[in-house]
Protein backbone atom coordinates (compact mmCIF):
# COMPACT_ATOMS: atom_id res chain seq x y z
CA UNK A 1 0.00 0.00 0.00
CA UNK A 2 1.51 3.35 -1.16
CA UNK A 3 2.80 5.63 2.18
CA UNK A 4 0.26 8.47 1.18
CA UNK A 5 -2.95 5.98 1.40
CA UNK A 6 -1.73 4.56 4.50
CA UNK A 7 -1.71 7.60 6.00
CA UNK A 8 -5.10 8.56 4.86
CA UNK A 9 -6.56 5.37 6.03
CA UNK A 10 -4.42 6.09 9.24
CA UNK A 11 -6.27 9.55 9.82
CA UNK A 12 -9.91 8.33 9.04
CA UNK A 13 -10.14 5.48 11.45
CA UNK A 14 -8.26 7.66 14.29
CA UNK A 15 -10.67 10.34 13.37
CA UNK A 16 -13.48 8.06 13.45
CA UNK A 17 -12.65 6.38 16.99
CA UNK A 18 -11.93 10.08 18.13
CA UNK A 19 -15.54 11.34 16.58
CA UNK A 20 -16.96 8.18 18.80
CA UNK A 21 -15.56 8.95 22.25
CA UNK A 22 -16.15 12.61 21.70
CA UNK A 23 -19.66 11.75 21.30
CA UNK A 24 -19.25 9.85 24.13
CA UNK A 25 -18.28 12.53 26.35
CA UNK A 26 -21.02 14.79 25.85
CA UNK A 27 -23.42 11.96 25.20
CA UNK A 28 -22.80 9.22 27.86
CA UNK A 29 -26.18 7.77 27.71
CA UNK A 30 -26.38 7.26 24.00
CA UNK A 31 -22.51 6.19 23.32
CA UNK A 32 -22.17 3.81 26.32
CA UNK A 33 -21.17 1.36 23.77
CA UNK A 34 -17.63 2.99 23.50
CA UNK A 35 -16.60 3.90 26.79
CA UNK A 36 -17.71 0.61 28.22
CA UNK A 37 -20.51 1.65 30.85
CA UNK A 38 -24.21 0.92 30.65
CA UNK A 39 -26.12 4.15 32.17
CA UNK A 40 -29.12 2.51 30.95
CA UNK A 41 -29.33 -0.82 32.16
CA UNK A 42 -29.17 -1.77 35.75
CA UNK A 43 -26.72 -4.36 37.05
CA UNK A 44 -29.04 -7.67 38.39
CA UNK A 45 -28.85 -8.07 42.01
CA UNK A 46 -27.18 -11.30 42.87
CA UNK A 47 -30.39 -12.73 43.63
CA UNK A 48 -31.02 -12.17 39.73
CA UNK A 49 -27.99 -12.96 38.03
CA UNK A 50 -27.48 -17.03 38.67
CA UNK A 51 -26.45 -18.59 36.01
CA UNK A 52 -27.87 -22.03 35.34
CA UNK A 53 -24.78 -24.75 34.79
CA UNK A 54 -24.03 -25.72 31.24
CA UNK A 55 -24.74 -29.24 30.58
CA UNK A 56 -21.56 -31.37 30.07
CA UNK A 57 -23.11 -33.13 27.05
CA UNK A 58 -23.80 -30.02 25.20
CA UNK A 59 -21.52 -28.48 22.76
CA UNK A 60 -20.48 -24.40 23.70
CA UNK A 61 -22.29 -22.33 21.28
CA UNK A 62 -19.99 -20.96 18.03
CA UNK A 63 -18.27 -18.17 18.22
CA UNK A 64 -19.67 -15.29 16.06
CA UNK A 65 -17.03 -14.83 12.95
CA UNK A 66 -15.64 -10.90 13.18
CA UNK A 67 -16.56 -9.36 10.30
CA UNK A 68 -14.53 -8.45 7.52
CA UNK A 69 -14.56 -4.72 7.70
CA UNK A 70 -14.36 -4.02 11.78
CA UNK A 71 -13.60 -0.11 11.47
CA UNK A 72 -16.86 -0.07 8.71
CA UNK A 73 -18.55 -2.35 10.96
CA UNK A 74 -18.44 -0.02 14.12
CA UNK A 75 -18.59 2.80 12.65
CA UNK A 76 -22.33 1.72 10.41
CA UNK A 77 -23.40 0.00 13.64
CA UNK A 78 -22.56 3.73 15.87
CA UNK A 79 -24.30 5.96 12.98
CA UNK A 80 -27.88 3.35 13.34
CA UNK A 81 -27.53 3.45 17.10
CA UNK A 82 -27.04 7.33 17.37
CA UNK A 83 -29.63 8.14 14.63
CA UNK A 84 -32.57 5.91 16.82
CA UNK A 85 -31.35 7.30 20.35
CA UNK A 86 -31.69 10.96 18.67
CA UNK A 87 -35.25 10.40 18.14
CA UNK A 88 -36.36 11.32 21.38
CA UNK A 89 -34.66 14.45 22.87
CA UNK A 90 -32.90 14.34 26.05
CA UNK A 91 -35.38 15.83 28.35
CA UNK A 92 -38.08 12.96 27.56
CA UNK A 93 -36.53 9.49 27.28
CA UNK A 94 -38.63 6.14 26.55
CA UNK A 95 -38.03 3.80 29.62
CA UNK A 96 -38.52 0.08 30.23
CA UNK A 97 -39.26 -1.33 33.25
CA UNK A 98 -35.65 -2.24 34.70
CA UNK A 99 -34.49 1.03 33.38
CA UNK A 100 -37.20 2.83 35.67
CA UNK A 101 -36.03 0.61 38.34
CA UNK A 102 -32.48 1.82 37.99
CA UNK A 103 -33.44 5.44 37.87
CA UNK A 104 -34.92 5.44 41.49
CA UNK A 105 -32.74 7.78 42.98
CA UNK A 106 -32.87 7.32 46.98
CA UNK A 107 -33.07 3.25 47.15
CA UNK A 108 -30.18 1.92 49.56
CA UNK A 109 -29.20 -1.20 48.91
CA UNK A 110 -28.67 -3.54 52.00
CA UNK A 111 -25.08 -4.09 52.87
CA UNK A 112 -24.67 -7.91 53.77
CA UNK A 113 -21.91 -9.25 56.00
CA UNK A 114 -20.89 -12.80 56.14
CA UNK A 115 -20.16 -14.14 59.42
CA UNK A 116 -18.79 -17.32 60.72
CA UNK A 117 -20.00 -20.88 59.64
CA UNK A 118 -23.36 -19.94 57.51
CA UNK A 119 -24.05 -16.34 59.67
CA UNK A 120 -25.00 -13.01 58.13
CA UNK A 121 -25.11 -9.81 59.78
CA UNK A 122 -27.27 -7.64 57.11
CA UNK A 123 -27.98 -3.53 58.29
CA UNK A 124 -30.48 -2.05 55.88
CA UNK A 125 -32.26 1.74 55.60
CA UNK A 126 -35.24 3.31 53.84
CA UNK A 127 -33.44 5.26 52.22
CA UNK A 128 -29.92 6.65 50.90
CA UNK A 129 -30.28 9.99 51.17
CA UNK A 130 -31.51 11.51 54.49
CA UNK A 131 -32.48 15.72 55.01
CA UNK A 132 -30.74 17.36 57.97
CA UNK A 133 -31.98 16.49 61.44
CA UNK A 134 -34.08 13.57 60.48
CA UNK A 135 -34.27 10.36 61.88
CA UNK A 136 -32.66 7.69 60.42
CA UNK A 137 -34.72 4.07 61.31
CA UNK A 138 -31.98 1.55 61.04
CA UNK A 139 -32.96 -1.92 60.88
CA UNK A 140 -30.32 -4.79 61.36
CA UNK A 141 -30.69 -8.89 60.97
CA UNK A 142 -28.04 -11.31 62.40
CA UNK A 143 -28.40 -15.30 61.32
CA UNK A 144 -27.09 -18.18 62.22
CA UNK A 145 -25.87 -20.27 64.80
CA UNK A 146 -23.84 -17.52 66.68
CA UNK A 147 -24.39 -16.27 70.29
CA UNK A 148 -25.21 -12.32 69.82
CA UNK A 149 -25.79 -9.38 72.66
CA UNK A 150 -29.37 -8.38 72.80
CA UNK A 151 -28.09 -4.78 71.74
CA UNK A 152 -26.29 -3.47 69.06
CA UNK A 153 -24.40 0.06 69.31
CA UNK A 154 -24.90 2.07 66.41
CA UNK A 155 -22.61 5.25 65.28
CA UNK A 156 -22.70 8.35 62.48
CA UNK A 157 -19.54 9.77 61.45
CA UNK A 158 -18.12 11.84 58.75
CA UNK A 159 -16.64 9.71 56.08
CA UNK A 160 -13.69 12.20 55.37
CA UNK A 161 -12.77 13.36 59.26
CA UNK A 162 -14.32 10.10 61.38
CA UNK A 163 -15.43 12.57 63.30
CA UNK A 164 -18.73 11.05 65.59
CA UNK A 165 -22.08 13.03 64.79
CA UNK A 166 -24.42 10.44 66.67
CA UNK A 167 -24.85 7.32 68.43
CA UNK A 168 -27.68 5.39 69.40
CA UNK A 169 -28.78 1.64 69.92
CA UNK A 170 -30.73 -1.06 68.33
CA UNK A 171 -33.08 -3.18 70.46
CA UNK A 172 -34.08 -6.56 70.17
CA UNK A 173 -37.62 -6.93 71.62
CA UNK A 174 -39.05 -9.06 70.12
CA UNK A 175 -36.54 -11.91 70.61
CA UNK A 176 -36.01 -12.85 67.19
CA UNK A 177 -32.86 -12.23 65.33
CA UNK A 178 -34.15 -8.04 64.07
CA UNK A 179 -32.64 -5.12 66.12
CA UNK A 180 -33.79 -2.07 65.65
CA UNK A 181 -33.85 1.85 66.56
CA UNK A 182 -33.33 4.90 65.44
CA UNK A 183 -30.33 7.61 64.98
CA UNK A 184 -30.75 11.18 64.03
CA UNK A 185 -29.65 12.92 60.72
CA UNK A 186 -28.28 15.82 63.10
CA UNK A 187 -24.91 16.39 60.92
CA UNK A 188 -23.90 18.74 57.82
CA UNK A 189 -24.82 17.40 54.79
CA UNK A 190 -21.88 15.46 53.25
CA UNK A 191 -21.10 11.74 52.92
CA UNK A 192 -21.23 9.71 56.37
CA UNK A 193 -20.77 6.12 57.21
CA UNK A 194 -23.27 3.97 59.69
CA UNK A 195 -21.46 2.06 62.09
CA UNK A 196 -23.29 -0.96 63.54
CA UNK A 197 -21.62 -2.46 66.44
CA UNK A 198 -22.20 -6.01 67.75
CA UNK A 199 -20.72 -8.88 69.77
CA UNK A 200 -20.75 -12.58 67.91
CA UNK A 201 -19.76 -15.31 70.07
CA UNK A 202 -18.10 -13.07 72.50
CA UNK A 203 -16.10 -10.96 69.25
CA UNK A 204 -16.80 -7.47 68.50
CA UNK A 205 -18.16 -7.24 65.16
CA UNK A 206 -18.43 -4.13 62.79
CA UNK A 207 -20.73 -3.56 60.54
CA UNK A 208 -20.25 -0.67 57.82
CA UNK A 209 -22.78 1.11 55.32
CA UNK A 210 -22.66 4.54 53.72
CA UNK A 211 -25.05 7.02 53.23
CA UNK A 212 -25.70 11.00 52.76
CA UNK A 213 -27.14 13.90 54.80
CA UNK A 214 -28.55 16.79 52.33
CA UNK A 215 -29.81 20.12 53.16
CA UNK A 216 -33.75 20.95 53.38
CA UNK A 217 -33.92 22.40 49.89
CA UNK A 218 -37.87 23.12 49.98
CA UNK A 219 -41.25 21.54 49.39
CA UNK A 220 -43.07 20.33 46.84
CA UNK A 221 -46.13 22.13 46.21
CA UNK A 222 -48.21 19.72 43.70
CA UNK A 223 -48.71 20.05 39.77
CA UNK A 224 -50.24 23.03 37.47
CA UNK A 225 -52.76 22.04 34.72
CA UNK A 226 -50.80 20.05 31.75
CA UNK A 227 -51.03 21.86 28.44
CA UNK A 228 -49.61 20.35 24.94
CA UNK A 229 -47.50 22.76 23.17
CA UNK A 230 -45.84 21.97 19.86
CA UNK A 231 -45.73 18.09 19.91
CA UNK A 232 -44.71 17.96 24.27
CA UNK A 233 -47.59 17.42 27.27
CA UNK A 234 -46.11 20.13 29.47
CA UNK A 235 -46.51 19.27 32.92
CA UNK A 236 -45.80 22.10 35.38
CA UNK A 237 -44.17 20.70 39.16
CA UNK A 238 -44.54 23.53 41.65
CA UNK A 239 -41.74 23.56 43.84
CA UNK A 240 -41.16 26.04 46.80
CA UNK A 241 -37.16 27.05 47.03
CA UNK A 242 -35.35 27.61 50.27
CA UNK A 243 -32.83 29.18 48.40
CA UNK A 244 -32.29 30.69 45.16
CA UNK A 245 -30.24 28.57 42.69
CA UNK A 246 -30.26 26.40 39.32
CA UNK A 247 -32.13 23.53 40.22
CA UNK A 248 -32.99 20.19 38.10
CA UNK A 249 -35.95 18.05 38.51
CA UNK A 250 -36.49 14.36 36.99
CA UNK A 251 -39.43 12.03 37.50
CA UNK A 252 -40.88 8.80 35.49
CA UNK A 253 -44.18 9.52 33.50
CA UNK A 254 -46.48 5.88 34.54
CA UNK A 255 -49.36 4.82 32.74
CA UNK A 256 -51.36 2.01 34.06
CA UNK A 257 -48.83 1.11 36.17
CA UNK A 258 -46.33 0.82 33.63
CA UNK A 259 -42.68 2.80 33.21
CA UNK A 260 -43.26 5.66 29.76
CA UNK A 261 -40.29 7.92 30.45
CA UNK A 262 -38.07 9.51 32.11
CA UNK A 263 -38.64 13.53 31.83
CA UNK A 264 -36.08 16.09 32.94
CA UNK A 265 -36.04 19.93 33.34
CA UNK A 266 -33.74 22.61 34.30
CA UNK A 267 -34.42 26.29 35.78
CA UNK A 268 -33.28 29.22 38.54
CA UNK A 269 -35.29 29.37 40.99
CA UNK A 270 -35.71 32.82 42.85
CA UNK A 271 -38.35 33.27 44.61
CA UNK A 272 -40.25 35.09 41.40
CA UNK A 273 -41.25 31.21 40.46
CA UNK A 274 -41.58 28.14 41.52
CA UNK A 275 -42.66 26.31 38.72
CA UNK A 276 -40.38 23.72 36.20
CA UNK A 277 -41.95 22.04 33.51
CA UNK A 278 -41.92 18.43 32.46
CA UNK A 279 -42.37 17.58 29.04
CA UNK A 280 -43.44 14.40 27.59
CA UNK A 281 -42.55 14.35 23.80
CA UNK A 282 -44.56 12.62 21.14
CA UNK A 283 -42.55 10.70 20.34
CA UNK A 284 -43.40 8.34 23.75
CA UNK A 285 -46.97 8.82 23.94
CA UNK A 286 -48.59 9.21 20.40
CA UNK A 287 -47.99 4.93 19.67
CA UNK A 288 -49.66 4.83 23.45
CA UNK A 289 -53.53 4.02 24.08
CA UNK A 290 -53.74 6.74 27.14
CA UNK A 291 -56.88 6.57 29.14
CA UNK A 292 -57.63 7.62 32.73
CA UNK A 293 -54.72 9.13 34.68
CA UNK A 294 -51.07 9.64 34.08
CA UNK A 295 -48.25 9.51 37.31
CA UNK A 296 -45.40 11.24 38.13
CA UNK A 297 -43.44 8.98 40.23
CA UNK A 298 -39.71 8.88 41.73
CA UNK A 299 -39.22 12.58 41.71
CA UNK A 300 -35.68 14.10 42.51
CA UNK A 301 -34.56 17.64 42.43
CA UNK A 302 -30.91 18.60 42.35
CA UNK A 303 -29.35 22.33 43.46
CA UNK A 304 -26.73 22.29 41.34
CA UNK A 305 -23.12 23.26 42.11
CA UNK A 306 -22.81 27.37 41.89
CA UNK A 307 -19.33 27.05 41.71
CA UNK A 308 -17.01 24.45 40.73
CA UNK A 309 -16.41 22.30 43.47
CA UNK A 310 -19.45 22.55 45.16
CA UNK A 311 -21.41 19.76 45.95
CA UNK A 312 -24.83 18.78 44.27
CA UNK A 313 -27.38 19.24 46.79
CA UNK A 314 -30.89 16.40 46.00
CA UNK A 315 -34.48 16.43 47.52
CA UNK A 316 -36.85 14.41 46.61
CA UNK A 317 -40.85 14.11 45.88
CA UNK A 318 -43.42 13.13 48.04
CA UNK A 319 -43.48 9.20 47.99
CA UNK A 320 -46.99 8.36 46.06
CA UNK A 321 -45.97 10.81 43.34
CA UNK A 322 -48.39 12.37 41.78
CA UNK A 323 -51.75 11.69 39.19
CA UNK A 324 -53.39 14.04 36.78
CA UNK A 325 -55.97 13.57 34.40
CA UNK A 326 -53.88 14.07 30.78
CA UNK A 327 -56.21 17.23 28.02
CA UNK A 328 -56.42 15.67 24.63
CA UNK A 329 -53.21 14.19 23.37
CA UNK A 330 -54.66 13.22 19.58
CA UNK A 331 -52.60 16.04 18.77
CA UNK A 332 -49.09 14.35 19.63
CA UNK A 333 -47.10 12.95 16.99
CA UNK A 334 -44.40 10.02 16.87
CA UNK A 335 -42.32 12.38 14.93
CA UNK A 336 -38.36 12.73 15.50
CA UNK A 337 -36.99 15.54 17.60
CA UNK A 338 -35.54 18.16 16.01
CA UNK A 339 -32.05 18.36 16.68
CA UNK A 340 -30.05 19.76 13.77
CA UNK A 341 -26.32 19.40 15.90
CA UNK A 342 -27.09 15.71 16.42
CA UNK A 343 -28.11 15.07 12.83
CA UNK A 344 -25.13 16.70 11.74
CA UNK A 345 -23.37 14.52 13.90
CA UNK A 346 -25.24 11.48 12.28
CA UNK A 347 -24.67 12.23 8.99
CA UNK A 348 -20.95 12.67 9.68
CA UNK A 349 -20.53 9.13 11.17
CA UNK A 350 -22.93 7.36 8.21
CA UNK A 351 -20.24 9.65 5.45
CA UNK A 352 -17.75 7.93 7.66
CA UNK A 353 -19.07 4.07 7.79
CA UNK A 354 -19.54 4.55 3.86
CA UNK A 355 -16.17 4.99 3.27
CA UNK A 356 -15.28 1.71 4.26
Amino acid sequence: MPLRALLTLTIIVSGAIGLGYLLAAENPGRFAWITGANHAEPLPDASESQVPALDSSSSPPPKPEPPDNAVGFMLASAANQYTQNIRYPEYSIPLSEDQAQAYRGNRFEPVELPLEGDGRFTVTLEKYRFVQDEDILVVATITGSSVVSDRLEVTLESTESRQQHASSSLQNDSGDSYYEGVISADAEPGEYRLIVEASVDGKPVRHASTLTIEPDLGEFDGLGSPRVSNNDLVIPVHFDANEPGFYALAAQLYHNGRAVAQLQAEKRLDGTTDTLELKAHGSVLANREITGQLELRNLQIRRLPARPGDRTDYGFGPDEGYSFTPPDLDGLTDSPASDPESEQRAALLQKLADKF
